[in-house]
């Protein structure tokens, strides 16, 4: 399934990255402690998150993840925006907590319809 799907889906606000949509979500994470989630997360995978800071963008682009949602309506910082930009990672905004939004995006990928 590609971000473009889930972002319709689950009524998300980009924030950044729109012309990288099309790249397919192969799993998923939900953590705010990078080196937990350097340490556990996959290439593909959408990361929740609540952080809000540039830091965020570091680790999504060396883990390769397709992009990353921040929970509770949290806007990224100015200067997330900026290095996700310059990555080219996208960042989508959710009013969902972390535990509902992670259920609806685990039955979206594993739900044959």
């Amino acid at each position: 399934m590609d971000i473009e799907t889930i972002v319709k889906k689950l009524n998300l606000k980009v924030r950044c990255a729109a012309a990288n949509l099309k790249k397919t979500v192969s799993g998923g994470y939900t953590g705010d402690l990078l080196s937990d989630v350097m340490a556990k997360s996959h290439e593909g995978d959408i990361w929740i998150t609540r952080q809000v800071h540039q830091n965020i963008v570091a680790v999504a682009s060396l883990k390769d993840h397709a992009g990353i949602i921040l929970v509770n309506s949290c806007e990224p910082a100015p200067d997330t925006l900026e290095r996700a930009i310059q990555e080219n990672i996208p960042i989508m905004v959710s009013e969902m907590n972390a535990f509902e939004l992670t259920g609806k995006i685990f039955h979206l990928l594993t739900t044959k319809d």
